[in-house]
């Protein structure tokens, strides 16, 4: 089966920079010089969720999208990646999906969710 994937889309990986209160992991640095960056293969996105809150100095808009590869297409992408895809920067909200096929045996795809917060 094919999702029609033909979104071209960049993973961005954090690096590590030295924290004093645990120096052997670090913490993350989004510095563009720290940043690994890697273009992913095909995908499909599609709208998945838009909220709006209001709250008393600001009213934030929450849009996710839903992002699967093609049948037996693995992703280098974590749950601590952000995906830069159409001029927006987009956080991988909740783990990546990699779903067995059932009749074949081995990857089915890869699914995940992204999610953009403004305001």
């Amino acid at each position: 089966m094919t999702w029609f994937a033909e979104e071209g889309v960049v993973r961005i990986r954090a690096g590590r920079k030295p924290d004093r209160g645990n120096p052997d992991i670090g913490i993350p640095d989004w510095s563009p010089g720290a940043v690994d960056r890697a273009e992913l293969p095909p995908l499909n996105i599609q709208p998945r969720v838009q909220t709006e809150s209001v709250e008393e100095d600001r009213s934030p808009v929450v849009t996710g999208w839903r992002v699967q590869a093609d049948h037996g297409v693995d992703l280098d992408v974590t749950a601590q990646d952000r995906i830069e895809w159409d001029g927006l920067l987009l956080e991988v909200e909740g783990e990546i999906g990699r779903w067995p096929d059932p009749v074949e045996g081995g990857l089915d795809h890869v699914e995940f969710n992204v999610v953009r917060v403004t305001g």
